[in-house]
């Protein structure tokens, strides 16, 4: 992790961030995510069909929950993740609370979550305890395996989300979004929105494959803590 401590994003706007990369890293970074993720699926397999069947037992509809999201270079791609809200959940009062978070025009909390409402009644009861470790995300692995997503990287933007930014923030799409990343591990409940785009662009800006090896192996004593989920 040394090679992200006491750093700060260039919020210069005059240019995108381009994330410069040499064959070899580019190799190491795609060959750490297929294998690592290929990895976790099948260990994680049991799991995973025990949340499928527990989502499709407590509400009405599928266990998964599909999205669009903003990643590498401003493209969307489809998310993957665990279904945890019902299906008439309406994204309206979500889309005014992250406005909100990002013009600091105050408006609902979220409590000890920085992304998520503190009362949100959208939830279901096993969304609810699938969300408190993160295991609704675990779906997210088979977009490492295609390649939309990264391991480790910034969290991935949803497209209303993006509407807001100030257009420095969109240097955070220079690479792939990740399940984890430096935001994750460092206090991401403690952070406010603006913290968590900085901490996201130093990581496009010094992202290295020992860096990345940090971040993975921060990330269990983070969700394992509770310090929030994405």
């Amino acid at each position: 992790m040394e090679a992200y401590d006491h750093l700060t994003a260039d919020r210069t706007a005059e240019r995108p961030l381009v994330a410069t990369e040499s064959p070899l890293s580019s190799f190491a970074h795609r060959a750490l995510d297929l294998v690592g993720a290929l990895l976790l699926l099948i260990l994680a397999a049991p799991v995973m069909i025990a949340i499928a069947i527990a989502v499709r037992i407590d509400s009405r509809g599928p266990a998964f929950f599909r999205q669009r999201r903003v990643g590498l270079n401003q493209r969307e791609f489809t998310v993957y993740k665990f279904r945890s809200m019902r299906l008439d959940a309406d994204e309206e009062r979500h889309r005014r609370y992250v406005s909100a978070l990002i013009t600091g025009d105050g408006g609902e909390t979220g409590g000890e979550n920085l992304y998520k409402l503190a009362v949100d009644d959208r939830i279901t009861p096993v969304g609810r305890l699938i969300r408190s470790w993160s295991l609704d995300e675990l779906p997210q692995l088979f977009n490492v395996v295609l390649g939309d997503m990264s391991l480790v990287g910034p969290r991935p933007a949803i497209p209303y989300e993006v509407e807001s930014y100030p257009t420095w923030y969109v240097k955070r799409f220079a690479v792939k979004p990740g399940l984890t990343g430096l935001w994750q591990v460092n206090g991401r409940n403690q952070r406010t929105y603006e913290e968590m785009v900085s901490l996201d662009i130093v990581y496009a800006e010094k992202r290295s494959f020992l860096g990345d090896l940090a971040i993975l192996a921060r990330t269990p004593k983070a969700v394992l803590g509770r310090r929030g989920v994405a």
